[in-house]
C-alpha cells in the first residue's frame, strides 16, 4: 500500500472532488479503492464500512481533470484511466502510482471519459466538439469517430456488448454508437430538452419476452426474471447462452430537465419516465433558480437491478423501486440527523461491495465525500475535503485535539483529532465569512471560542458550540490578515477596572503594518491601533516600521512584534515599554514563536523562534534582558542558535510541548524541518505535499505527530520518526515545486478552431482537399451555441462576393493587370474595323478622348464599373443602404473613425464626442475639436478621454490631460496608483506647494516600493526626499554590507540620529573586526564620544591578538593580513601595562572617573554564552570585552567586579572548549597566581570571595594541565611506547574499579602498578651522566611540587557534591527522557502492524525502565528521585552553586596520574583527598571524560 510508505501521512484531509464533470469518481472492480478528481490529480483511498484511509495520488496532469474511471474487467482492478482539461488521457498503475502510457490525440477540451467493462485495454473519451476516440493501450492503437457535431457530455460503455457506447449531449439527444462498424449511430434517443448529465445501463442482459412495454409493471417483471436467469447463469447455465436470445437492454439518463427516462434499445424509444419529486424537505414550492443549479446523476447498482438511484435538487439521494406499481414513490436516502445528507448538489455515484457490504459513493458541491449502505439506506461515514489554500492551522488549549483549519474556500473546519469512531470528525463554519480564512487563533481560558481573521481585513469570532453567526469587528483592516493572537489588554482597555474590562484582548496584524487591540465584548466599538500606546510609552517620534507578526508570551508579560524590515521588537506589558529591538533577519518577519513555559530547564522559556523570508530560522534567548529591563532600549545582533538548511522562506513555526528546545518549521520549499535548537542539528525533514506549505502545528496530545497545511488543498498528519530524510534538499525541491507551481491549474483559454483536415470523421474526399478559412466556418458553424449559426454563415457566404479583384479575375488577381487592361486589349486591328467602331461612338465632343484612351488614377474602381448590371444594382442597393443608416454600416464594418467623419461634416459634433465616448474610441483629434462644442462638452470630453486613457494603460497622458483641467491631485493619485512616482513628484514640483504634504507622501510611498523591490539607495533617496532621515538611514542598512552600514552611520550623523549612528558604526565595525581591519574599526568608532568604551574593547582586542599571534604564530595563521596600529609600546611589560598605557596615550583614560563611566557603559552590553560551536574570532571577542571590563575596575581599585570579569573570561573560553585560550589569558592575565588578588578583596563579602576561589581554581586547573602535557620525561615515556592506547584504556578500567575498593593502597599501588615508572629510564646509564644534571632536576621538580601542591584548592569537597548532585539531576532527567521515547517508540510500532485499532493511549505510571545495576524503575521512582535531587541542591548555598568551578573529579583524576609518574611526588595528604573525593562521589561517566580529555 502507498500509504505505508516510509514518510507517508498518518491521514490526509484532502483536495475536494471537481465539479460538473459526469464521471470524477469511481470504485475499483474488488472493492479496495475509491477515486475522485480533486484539481489535477486523483486522490484514491482505502474504502472499508468504517473509517477510510488515504492511499495515495496519481499525480501528472497540469490541468483539472475531467474524467476518471477504473478498469472493471476481471483481475484488471489495479488500472484506471484519467482525462484532463490538457488534452491528455493517461492510463495509471494504482499499485505504483505510476503512468503506464497516455495519449494526446483530442484536439478541444475532453468532456467524457469511460473505460470499457467488455475489453481490459479500451478507454473511450469524448470532447466538447463531439469527437469520440476509443484507445486501445495495450497495443497502442486508436480510432476516432464523429457520430453527431455537438457537444458530448457523459457517455458509458456497454457492460454487455463490447462495441456499443451511449452518448448524451448538451442539447437532450441519446445517441448509440456500434465501433465496430466506424462509430455507425445506432439509436437516436429523443425526449430529453436539456443537458444529458449521467447515462447508466441496465445491469441485466436482454429484453426479449415483453410483449408490450404499455404496462411498465412488465418491465420490472422482466427484469425480476432477468436476475433469477443470472443467478442461473452462476450455478452452471452461461450468460452467453441467455445472450443468445437477446442482445439488447435497457438505458436510464438523467437530465437537467429534472427527469430520469428508461429507454428500449430494441424499440428505440423510452418506456419509463421518471420525474424528480420536490421534497417538502426544501421547505415550499420549487424555485426558477434551482433548474440552474441541479444535477441529475444516475446509478443502476449490479446488486439491485430493480432499483435506481439518483440525486435530487438540494444534495439529496433518491432510490426508485421500477417493480413498484402504481404511483412511483421515491425513498430517501440517509435520516433526518445533521450530516447524513449533502447539502448542495451530487455529482457522481458508484457502487461496490466491501466487508460483506454493498456501499455507495457520492461526491458533492458540498466538499463532501460520502459512503452509504444500500441495505439500510444510512450514511456510514463522511471524508470532508478543502476547496482552497490551508492558510492557517489552531490547536485549542482548551480542548485540547480540537484542530481549527483556515481555508481559502471561505470556510473554517474544525477537526477533532482525537475522535475514536470517526477520524475525520469535522465541522464546518461559513457563515459570516465571504473571504478566505487567513489567520485563527482560539480563546486561551474560554471553550469554542475561535477568532479568525480573513483575506479582505476582516476580524470575527465564532462560538463552534452554537449555530450563531459569528460576531465581526466593526474596524476592518485595510489589507489581508495575517496573524491573530489573544493577550493581556493594554491601554486604552487595560485602565478600566477588573469588572469594566475583560482578562484578554484580541490582537491582529494585516498586511497594511498595522495591529489592532479589539475588544471582545465590543467587537461592535472601535479597534485601537498599538501603535499611539507605543510611541506614548517610548517617547518615539520617527516612523515606525510596518507591523507583519504578533506573538504573546505564554504567561502574558512580553509581546514581541516582527516587522517588514526584518526586526523584531520586544516590549513588555501593560504599557508595550520597549526592551530590546533584535536585528537579525533583513527580510520580512512571517513567524514569532516562544518556547513553552514548561520545560524542564526554566531558562528555555525565554526562548523565541523567528522566520522571514530569508530561509533562516534564528532563535534568541532574551532572559537578561527581561530580568533585568535595560534603561534604554538595546539592540541584539547575535542569535543564539541559527538553523539552516531551507532553501526558500519561512513560512510558519511551532515548538513541540512535549519535548524542549524541539521546533518544527515549514517553508515555501515545500518541506517540513524538526530541528533540535539546542544542538542546533535537523532531525527529520517531511516531503509529502505537492506545494508550498503555509502553516503548521505540533500535536498538543500526540508528542510525535505534526500538523501541516499547504496550497495544494490538503492537511497531513505526519510522524516525524517515520521520514527517511533528515534536511531539506538543496536547490532541486525548490525548482521541483516551481515547475509544478506553473503547470498547476490555470484558467481555460479559448481554444483556437482547428483545420478540418484533423477531424477523423469527414468523409475522404473532403480529407484530400485542403480547406481554406471559408470552409472552416461553414463546417464548424454548426457547432456553435447561442443561436448565430445563421449570421455566421451567411457572412462566410457574402465574402467572397464582396471580393470582386479575387473572384472576378482568378487568373489574374494582382492589380497592376487590371489597371493595364486597356493597353493589354489594344490591338489595331480591332480598332480599324469601321463597323465596330461606330457601335462603340456615341454623340458628344468627347469622342476624341475615348480614342486616347488614358490611364486612370483609380484603376480598381474604374474596373468595378465594367461589371454585369445585376452587380451594379446590388452596389445601388447597398448605397442606399449606407445612405438610410446614416453611415451606421461604418460602425459594423469597424470604422469608426469614417462615421465620425461624416457626423462632424453633418454639424453632429456632440454627438459625435458622444458616441465615440462611450465606445471608447476617442481621438486626439476629436478631444482637440471639441472645445467647438462648448466649455462644459470639452470638459466631459477631456474627463471621457482620460478614463479611456487609463482603460488603454496610457496613464502619464491621461494625467496630461487632468492637468488641461486644473485637476493637480486628481493626475498626481493616478500616477501614483499606477507607479509612475517620478513623474508625479515632477508634477507635483512644478504645481503644488513645497510644503505640501502629497509630496511628502509620494516620496514615502515611492520609497517603500523600492524598499520592497530591494533598491535600498533609491529608497533612501526618496525618504530623504519626504524629510525622513531615520527611515533613509535604516533602510540604508537593510543590506548590511559594510559600504552600507558606513553610509547609513554617517548620514544618521548629519542628520542628527545620534543613536541610530551609534548603532550603525558598531555594526560597521564588526564586520571590520571580522576582517582583521582594527585601523577601520577604530576610524569608524571614533566618530562617536559615546562608543569610547568600545574603541577601548577593540583596542585590547587588537593587543591580545597580535599577543597571541606572536606567541602560538602556527595556529593563528589566516590567508588574510591583519592590519594593526602602529602604538610604540614597550614589549618588557606586561600585557596590562601594555594595554594601560594605549588607553592613556591614544584614547586619553587618565583618570579613575573615566575608567567609572567606561566601566558602566560596558556594563550593560550582554553576550550570549559561549559554546562549542561559537567561532573563535567571535569568543576572542567576548574574551576582549570582559578583559576590558576588568582592567577598567583594576584602573578604579573595584576588585570585586575585576575578579567577576577576569572569572567570566577564563569560563568564557572554558565553555567554549578552548583550552588554548584559557591557558593564554592565564599566562597573561594572572601570571603564576592570583593570591595578589586576595589581598585586595573585602574579606566580609561573601559574593566576591566565591568568585575569587572559582578564579584560583580555574587558574590552578590550567597549572595542573600544565604539569601533565609539560613532564621532562614524556619523550622518554614516548619513545619506550609505555603509554599506548592499551594503557589509557587500562588506566581508565583501574581507575574506574579500584576507587571503589575499601582499602587505600590497594588502589594506589594498582595506580602504580599500572603506569611505567619513570625512575626506571633515568637510572638506566651507568656512565654518570644522570647524576651531573641532579640539581636542575631538582630544581625543577621542586618547583613542580609546589605548582602541584598549589592545585589542591580543586579539591573543595562542596563543589564536588554540587556537582554530584547535578550529574544525579541530569541522569534522572536522561532516564526519564529516555522511558518517554521507549513507550513512543512501542506505540509506533503498535500503530504500524495494526492501524485500523490505533487508541491514543497515555503515559503508564509504571513503564519499566532500567538503572544502572540492571534492575527495572518505574516513573514514580523516577520523579521521587529527581525531587529529592533538586531539594538537596536547593540546601546548598548560592555562591557554592551559583559560580562556575572546574570538575572536581575529573581533576582528582588528573592528580592521581600526575602523582603516578614518580616526576612529582604527590602529597600523601592531597593523595588521601582525591581517592576520599572519588570514592564519595564516583561516577563512571566522569572516568570517562576525563580519561578522554587528558589522555587525547
Amino acid at each position: 500500500m502507498a500509504a505505508a510508505a516510509a514518510g507517508a501521512p498518518e491521514r490526509v484531509l484532502p483536495a475536494s472532488p471537481n465539479w460538473y464533470c459526469s464521471r470524477c469518481s469511481d470504485a475499483s472492480e474488488d472493492g479496495s479503492l475509491f477515486g475522485f478528481a480533486a484539481r489535477n490529480s486523483i486522490c484514491l483511498l482505502v474504502v472499508r464500512s468504517g473509517v477510510p484511509t488515504f492511499h495515495g495520488e496519481l499525480v501528472g496532469h497540469t490541468e483539472r481533470v475531467s474524467g476518471f474511471s477504473f478498469c472493471h474487467y476481471p483481475g484488471q482492478s489495479n488500472y484506471c484511466a484519467s482525462s484532463s482539461d490538457d488534452g491528455a488521457v493517461k492510463i495509471w498503475d494504482v499499485q505504483t502510482l505510476a503512468t503506464v502510457t497516455e495519449h494526446t490525440l483530442h484536439q478541444n477540451i475532453i468532456s467524457a471519459l469511460h473505460w470499457s467493462p467488455q475489453m481490459k485495454d479500451l478507454v473511450v473519451s469524448g470532447d466538447e466538439k463531439g469527437i469520440v476516440i476509443c484507445y486501445w493501450h495495450n497495443r497502442s492503437n486508436s480510432q476516432q469517430f464523429f457520430p453527431e457535431p455537438r457537444t458530448i457530455f457523459c457517455l458509458t460503455c456497454s457492460p454487455h456488448h463490447e462495441n456499443l457506447v451511449a452518448i448524451g449531449y448538451k442539447d437532450g439527444i441519446v445517441v448509440i454508437i456500434d465501433i465496430s462498424r466506424k462509430g455507425e449511430v445506432v439509436h437516436r434517443l429523443r425526449g430529453h430538452d436539456d443537458e444529458i448529465h449521467s447515462l447508466a445501463w441496465c445491469p441485466v442482459l436482454g429484453e426479449e419476452g415483453l410483449s408490450s412495454w404499455q404496462e411498465e409493471g412488465q418491465v420490472l417483471l422482466y427484469l425480476n426474471v432477468m436476475v433469477l436467469l443470472e443467478e442461473d447463469a452462476i450455478n452452471g447455465c452461461s450468460l452467453e447462452e441467455v445472450a443468445t436470445v437477446t442482445k439488447s437492454c435497457y438505458l436510464a439518463s438523467g437530465s437537467k430537465d429534472q427527469t430520469i427516462r428508461v429507454w428500449s434499445y430494441t424499440r428505440n424509444r423510452a418506456v419509463m419516465t421518471l420525474k424528480l419529486p420536490f421534497l417538502k424537505r426544501r421547505g415550499g414550492s420549487f424555485e426558477s433558480a434551482v433548474k440552474e443549479r441541479l444535477w441529475l446523476t444516475v446509478h443502476w447498482p449490479r446488486s439491485q437491478p430493480t432499483q435506481i438511484f439518483s440525486s435530487c435538487f438540494g444534495g439529496e439521494l433518491l432510490q426508485s423501486d421500477l417493480v413498484q406499481t402504481g404511483k412511483r414513490k421515491w425513498v430517501l436516502l440517509g435520516s433526518s440527523t445533521e450530516g447524513q445528507n449533502h447539502s448542495r448538489i451530487v455529482f457522481n455515484l458508484c457502487s461496490l461491495r466491501s466487508e460483506g457490504r454493498e456501499l455507495l459513493l457520492s461526491i458533492s458541491m458540498d466538499r463532501d465525500v460520502k459512503c452509504w449502505d444500500l441495505a439500510t439506506l444510512d450514511c456510514r461515514w463522511t471524508m470532508p475535503s478543502l476547496g482552497g489554500f490551508v492558510y492557517s492551522l489552531a490547536f485549542s488549549p482548551v480542548d485540547t485535539g480540537c484542530l481549527a483549519i483556515g481555508v481559502g474556500d471561505n470556510m473554517i473546519r474544525v477537526w477533532n483529532t482525537l475522535s475514536i469512531n470517526n477520524h475525520y470528525d469535522v465541522k464546518t463554519f461559513w457563515q459570516g465569512i465571504k473571504s478566505k480564512v487567513t489567520a485563527l487563533s482560539w480563546h486561551p481560558t474560554k471553550e469554542g471560542c475561535l477568532a479568525f481573521g480573513t483575506d479582505d481585513g476582516k476580524v470575527g469570532i465564532y462560538d463552534t458550540y452554537s449555530n450563531k453567526p459569528p460576531q465581526i469587528s466593526s474596524s476592518y483592516h485595510k489589507k489581508t490578515v495575517y496573524a491573530l493572537a489573544w493577550g493581556p489588554p493594554v491601554p486604552p482597555l487595560s485602565l478600566g477596572g477588573d469588572g469594566d474590562r475583560p482578562s484578554v484582548t484580541l490582537y491582529s496584524c494585516a498586511g497594511e503594518g498595522i495591529v489592532f487591540q479589539h475588544n471582545p465584548w465590543k467587537l461592535n466599538g472601535e479597534a485601537h491601533d498599538i501603535n499611539k500606546v507605543i510611541r506614548g510609552t517610548n517617547a518615539i517620534k520617527h516612523k515606525l516600521p510596518a507591523h507583519t507578526e504578533i506573538s504573546w508570551k505564554p504567561d502574558g508579560s512580553i509581546l514581541a512584534i516582527g516587522n517588514e524590515d526584518g526586526s523584531m521588537e520586544i516590549f513588555q506589558a501593560p504599557e508595550l515599554k520597549l526592551l530590546c529591538t533584535i536585528q537579525q533577519h533583513h527580510k520580512l518577519i512571517n513567524a514569532i514563536r516562544w518556547h513553552h513555559d514548561h520545560a524542564a530547564q526554566p531558562e528555555l522559556s525565554y526562548m523565541i523562534a523567528s522566520g522571514s523570508n530569508n530561509a533562516v530560522v534564528y532563535v534568541h534567548n532574551i532572559k537578561n534582558v527581561i530580568e533585568n529591563p535595560p534603561e534604554r532600549p538595546v539592540t541584539i545582533t547575535e542569535p543564539f542558535r541559527t538553523l539552516l538548511g531551507h532553501t526558500a522562506k519561512i513560512t510558519s513555526l511551532s515548538w513541540s510541548p512535549h519535548h524542549d528546545g524541539r521546533l518544527v518549521s515549514v517553508s515555501y520549499d515545500g518541506t517540513a524541518e524538526v530541528w533540535d535548537v539546542l544542538k542546533e542539528e535537523p532531525l527529520h525533514n517531511y516531503r509529502g505535499h505537492r506545494g508550498r506549505l503555509l502553516c503548521v502545528q505540533w500535536s498538543p496530545v500526540e508528542a510525535d505527530c505534526i500538523y501541516t497545511g499547504a496550497d495544494d488543498f490538503c492537511v497531513h498528519k505526519w510522524v516525524p520518526a517515520k521520514q527517511e530524510h533528515s534536511r531539506p534538499p538543496q536547490g532541486k525541491k525548490s525548482i521541483e515545486l516551481e515547475k509544478k507551481r506553473s503547470l498547476a491549474l490555470k484558467p481555460k483559454a479559448k481554444k483556437k478552431k482547428k483545420p478540418l483536415g484533423k477531424v477523423p470523421a469527414v468523409p475522404d474526399s473532403e480529407c484530400a482537399v485542403p480547406t481554406v478559412n471559408e470552409d472552416e466556418d461553414a463546417v464548424e458553424t454548426p457547432l456553435e451555441e447561442n443561436g448565430l449559426l445563421d449570421q455566421e454563415a451567411g457572412k462566410a457566404q457574402q465574402e467572397p462576393e464582396e471580393r470582386p479583384s479575387t473572384e472576378g479575375h482568378k487568373d489574374s488577381p494582382t492589380h497592376p493587370p487590371l489597371a493595364c487592361a486597356p493597353d493589354v486589349q489594344k490591338p489595331p486591328v480591332t480598332f480599324r474595323i469601321l463597323p465596330v467602331r461606330k457601335e462603340h461612338i456615341k454623340p458628344g465632343p468627347d469622342s476624341s478622348m475615348k480614342r486616347k484612351k488614358p490611364r486612370s488614377i483609380l484603376p480598381l474602381s474604374t474596373s468595378l464599373d465594367h461589371r454585369s448590371k445585376e452587380e451594379l444594382h446590388q452596389d445601388c442597393m447597398r448605397l442606399a443602404t449606407c445612405l438610410h443608416s446614416k453611415g451606421r454600416s461604418h460602425l459594423e464594418n469597424g470604422h469608426p473613425e469614417l462615421f465620425q467623419q461624416l457626423m462632424i461634416w453633418k454639424g453632429e459634433l456632440k454627438g459625435a464626442l458622444q458616441l465615440a465616448a462611450e465606445r471608447g474610441e476617442l481621438t486626439d483629434q476629436l478631444v482637440a475639436l471639441s472645445p467647438m462644442a462648448g466649455y462644459q462638452a470639452w470638459m466631459w470630453t477631456v474627463e471621457a478621454f482620460t478614463k479611456q486613457l487609463c482603460f488603454q494603460e496610457q496613464y502619464v497622458k491621461a494625467a496630461s490631460h487632468l492637468l488641461s483641467l486644473h485637476k493637480v491631485y486628481e493626475a498626481v493619485e493616478l500616477l501614483k496608483t499606477h507607479s509612475f512616482f517620478r513623474e508625479a513628484i515632477a508634477i507635483a514640483k512644478a504645481r503644488l506647494h513645497p510644503e505640501d504634504p502629497v509630496l511628502k507622501d509620494l516620496y514615502t510611498s515611492w520609497a517603500a516600493i523600492l524598499e520592497k523591490d530591494g533598491h535600498y539607495s533609491l529608497a533612501a533617496k526618496c525618504y530623504l526626499g519626504a524629510a525622513a532621515p531615520y527611515d533613509a538611514a535604516k533602510v540604508l542598512s537593510k543590506k548590511g554590507d559594510l559600504t552600507s552600514l558606513k553610509a547609513a552611520a554617517e548620514l544618521s550623523l548629519i542628520a542628527g540620529e545620534k543613536e541610530l549612528s551609534v548603532t550603525f558604526s558598531f555594526r560597521c565595525a564588526q564586520e571590520l573586526l571580522s576582517a582583521k581591519n582594527w585601523v577601520g574599526a577604530q576610524e569608524v568608532l571614533q566618530q562617536h564620544e559615546s562608543l569610547l568604551g568600545q574603541r577601548l574593547v577593540f583596542c585590547l582586542h587588537e593587543l591580545l591578538h597580535k599577543c597571541l599571534s606572536e606567541r602560538n604564530p602556527v595556529q593563528n595563521r589566516s590567508p588574510s593580513i591583519p592590519c594593526y596600529h602602529s602604538w610604540v609600546v614597550n614589549q618588557d611589560c606586561s600585557f596590562i601595562e601594555i594595554v594601560t598605557t594605549v588607553w592613556q596615550s591614544i584614547f586619553g583614560v587618565h583618570t579613575a572617573e573615566q575608567a567609572q563611566n567606561m566601566f558602566e557603559q560596558l556594563q550593560n552590553i550582554q553576550y550570549p554564552p559561549a559554546t562549542s560551536n561559537t567561532p573563535p574570532q567571535q569568543l576572542l571577542f567576548y574574551v576582549s570585552h570582559e578583559l576590558t571590563l576588568a582592567l577598567l575596575s583594576h584602573q578604579t581599585a573595584s576588585w570585586k567586579e575585576a575578579v567577576k570579569a577576569i572569572l567570566r573570561a577564563v569560563t568564557q573560553s572554558y565553555d567554549a572548549g578552548n583550552f588554548t585560550l584559557m591557558h593564554e589569558i592565564c599566562n597573561i592575565i594572572v601570571p603564576g597566581d592570583c593570591d595578589h588578588l586576595r589581598e585586595k578583596l573585602d574579606s566580609s563579602d561573601i559574593q566576591s570571595l566565591s568568585a575569587y576561589r572559582s578564579l584560583q581554581a580555574f587558574v590552578a586547573y590550567v597549572q595542573l594541565y600544565n604539569l601533565w602535557w609539560n613532564f621532562p620525561g614524556d619523550s622518554l615515556i614516548l619513545e619506550h611506547g609505555t603509554l599506548t592506547s592499551e594503557v589509557c584504556n587500562n588506566e581508565q578500567s583501574t581507575l574506574g574499579c579500584q576507587i571503589s575498593c575499601a582499602s587505600t593502597s590497594s588502589s594506589t599501588e594498582g595506580i602504580h602498578d599500572t603506569e611505567a615508572r619513570p625512575e626506571e629510564f633515568f637510572h638506566k646509564k651507568d656512565d654518570g651522566t644522570s647524576s651531573e644534571t641532579d640539581s636542575s632536576i631538582n630544581l625543577n621538580l621542586l618547583k613542580k611540587r609546589q605548582a602541584l601542591s598549589s592545585c589542591g584548592v580543586l579539591l573543595s569537597e562542596q563543589h564536588a557534591a554540587v556537582q554530584s548532585v547535578r550529574r544525579d539531576i541530569s541522569r534522572v532527567q536522561q532516564s526519564l527522557a529516555t522511558l518517554i521515547h521507549q513507550h513512543q517508540k512501542n506505540n509506533l510500532q503498535q500503530s504500524t502492524t495494526d492501524e485500523q485499532d490505533l487508541v491514543e493511549t497515555q503515559l503508564p505510571l509504571s513503564s519499566p525502565s532500567m538503572n544502572e545495576v540492571g534492575e527495572p524503575i518505574s516513573l514514580p521512582d523516577l520523579m521521587k528521585q529527581l525531587t529529592e535531587a533538586n531539594q538537596k541542591l536547593a540546601e546548598f548555598p548560592s555562591s557554592i552553586k551559583d559560580l562556575p568551578f572546574p570538575d572536581v573529579l575529573e581533576c582528582c583524576l588528573v592528580m592521581l596520574h600526575v602523582g603516578a609518574q614518580r616526576v612529582v611526588d604527590l602529597d600523601p595528604e592531597l593523595r588521601e583527598q582525591c581517592l576520599h573525593l572519588l570514592q564519595k562521589f564516583r561516577a563512571n561517566d566522569v572516568y570517562r571524560e576525563a580519561c578522554r580529555k587528558f589522555f587525547t
